[in-house]
């Protein structure tokens, strides 16, 4: 990993570009080609370093979302944590030391799509989701200034 890749990780978690070629801008700011942009993202995401690119909106103003936790066994939970993560409706996943060991955010066009979402889990895991609603907003920065040794 260079520093150009150190900066797309660092640099672009907050002010993405918002405009028609933001890649381009990007591009255009760190003095490489719009290739070489998607080419360094998509080898930081098969090695592992990102998962996803996008916009994180707050619940309810688009689309439908809720925060929901499965009682995954201890044998099965990276199994079931990978399957979960893997599902392009999950915004992230967590592992917590409770009965309910693995918490997700689920983001969807519309409720239909998220309920549609719910029963995937369940039908591919064999486990229950637990549906926490939302009671009371909280804004949580997820961006993280990476330390880089």
């Amino acid at each position: 990993m260079d520093d150009i890749d150190k900066k797309l990780l660092n640099d672009y978690q907050r002010g993405f570009p918002i405009c028609a070629e933001p890649y381009k801008v990007i591009a255009d700011q760190l003095g490489l080609e719009q290739e070489q942009v998607f080419a360094r993202l998509q080898a930081l995401k098969e090695g592992g370093h990102i998962s996803r690119i996008g916009a994180v909106i707050k619940p309810g103003t688009v689309g439908a979302s809720m925060l929901a936790a499965v009682k995954a066994p201890l044998d099965r939970l990276e199994e079931v944590a990978e399957f979960i993560s893997g599902m392009e409706q999950v915004n992230h996943n967590y592992k917590r030391e409770h009965d309910y060991n693995i918490w997700f955010v689920l983001n969807t066009p519309g409720q239909d799509e998220l309920d549609d979402a719910v029963r995937l889990i369940e039908d591919n895991t064999g486990l229950i989701v637990l549906a926490l609603p939302m009671l009371k907003d909280f804004h949580l920065d997820l961006g993280f200034a990476i330390k880089w040794h």
